[in-house]
């Protein structure tokens, strides 16, 4: 009997000493990035109601911790000027963990479907090339295990690795043409998180609580079909691959997603707007979201693309976003469009003119819509962002007007002083215009600087 509660004895020790180790979530490794200048929320758990301290050898400070009843534990620390390399020393009665090569920058989510999560090895324009000098220390990678769960989680899978040819290559290609443009510009350390997962649909990117507070876009949910590479069950991928992330300071969110939804497309404006506010509210940070408008493409419905992009520039009417236009890097035959270098670099000009303060002067969206005038049976159509605005090609086309009874018809259209005029003769009281509505529509419309024109459809007229 005194052998057996000898060994209960040794073993409840034995356990409690495991528990009583510091625990770090996955996001918190060497190599990793912090953003600058705020305060990051260092967390954790440890054995209940232990205490232990934490260095930060940026500034030389010590810091007593002490978990709660619930093992977990949380500190703020300021973050100071971009650099590095640092280390963060966290030190128990079982355990020390250092995370050495500790850079401080700008960290940035990078989300979507698959043409976000699309890599070098998935073939882009100038892979060889591209993989060969893709040498950049200073920028740090981190993929997010794939991971699906009914109820929010608090932690991930994945390692901060600096970007080199050998880590860029499986990486999101979007996001690091992104962070090396950010990088040449700003000249400071890039962290780069990736959670991106082909297919999905932006539901299973939003969490529970938006889909109580809006019954009808649950309700919209249900035309999107299931599909072989990921599930389509609402919040999903949020409760596995973002909500883990909230505690985790970022500078900002690149998004790349869309095309799955052409099956509700009607919907996408009031769910993406409240998905990116859901996910600012959870970061308690109105952070700069910055996304890509899906291309044409040959999707089975003649309008669902057009109705997409059409949502998706609704939504610029959300505070701190910005939207990067693709109708001329891509072609309507592949739905993942192999120039990844210029979409990021649009992504990252939208950024570094928007947020950071650089490249004033400099233009950096396509022509969007801004309002319509109708003059007896023609309307003419005023765009921002469209200095020098010209056609490529002999005749302005995709621009059609719609009728008192909302049939639609191919209308003419001029160029004149900036304005495009718009008619058709089947059409003698116009009620609406929209441009490049199809799926497939490519737009000819540009701006001095080569960007192309966004697909729209106006409010009713008259």
């Amino acid at each position: 009997m005194n052998v057996r509660r000898s060994l209960i004895v040794i073993c409840f020790l034995a356990t409690a000493l495991v528990k009583a180790e510091i625990t770090l979530p996955g996001i918190f490794t060497d190599a990793m990035v912090l953003q600058r200048q705020t305060d990051v929320l260092l967390y954790g758990w440890a054995e209940p109601n232990e205490e232990f301290t934490v260095f930060t050898s940026w500034n030389d400070v010590t810091i007593n911790v002490k978990t709660g009843n619930d093992a977990k534990w949380e500190v703020t620390v300021q973050t100071p000027k971009a650099g590095g390399p640092y280390e963060i020393t966290f030190k128990g009665g079982a355990n020390e963990i250092t995370l050495k090569d500790v850079l401080i920058g700008e960290v940035w989510l990078c989300s979507g479907q698959s043409n976000m999560e699309w890599s070098a090895n998935s073939k882009i324009v100038n892979r060889d090339f591209e993989i060969e000098n893709a040498n950049y220390p200073n920028i740090r990678l981190f993929s997010i295990t794939k991971r699906t769960s009914k109820y929010p989680q608090e932690d991930v899978s994945g390692t901060w690795r600096a970007c080199t040819p050998e880590s860029m290559q499986d990486f999101s290609a979007v996001a690091y043409f992104f962070a090396r443009k950010l990088q040449k510009e700003l000249n400071m350390p890039i962290g780069l998180i990736d959670n991106a997962w082909g297919a999905t649909s932006a539901e299973v990117w939003t969490p529970a609580s938006v889909f109580e507070a809006h019954p009808q876009l649950a309700e919209a949910q249900k035309k999107v079909k299931p599909n072989k590479w990921v599930t389509t069950e609402k919040s999903v991928l949020y409760n596995g691959l973002v909500a883990p992330l909230t505690k985790f300071k970022i500078g900002g969110t690149i998004w790349y997603q869309g095309e799955s939804n052409t099956a509700n497309a009607e919907s996408y404006q009031n769910l993406f707007t409240n998905m990116i506010t859901s996910w600012r509210n959870e970061w308690n940070n109105d952070f700069p979201f910055y996304y890509v408008q899906i291309a044409p493409y040959k999707y089975d419905d003649e309008f669902a693309g057009g109705i997409v992009r059409d949502q998706q520039r609704r939504a610029l009417s959300l505070k701190n976003t910005g939207m990067a236009m693709t109708s001329d890097i891509c072609t309507i035959e592949d739905i993942h469009p192999l120039n990844k270098q210029d979409v990021g670099l649009r992504l990252a000009n939208i950024a570094l003119k928007d947020h950071f303060g650089e490249l004033q002067g400099q233009e950096v969206y396509g022509p969007l819509y801004k309002s319509s005038v109708v003059n007896g049976n023609q309307v003419e159509v005023h765009f921002s962002h469209a200095d020098g605005l010209y056609n490529k090609g002999n005749k302005i086309a995709l621009f059609e007007l719609s009728n008192k009874k909302g049939e639609w018809f191919p209308a003419k259209a001029k160029l004149k002083n900036g304005t495009v005029i718009v008619r058709a003769k089947e059409v003698q009281k116009p009620t609406a215009v929209r441009y490049a509505w199809r799926s497939t529509d490519i737009a000819t419309l540009f701006n001095s600087v080569g960007l192309p024109a966004s697909t729209f459809k106006s409010e009713r007229l008259n």
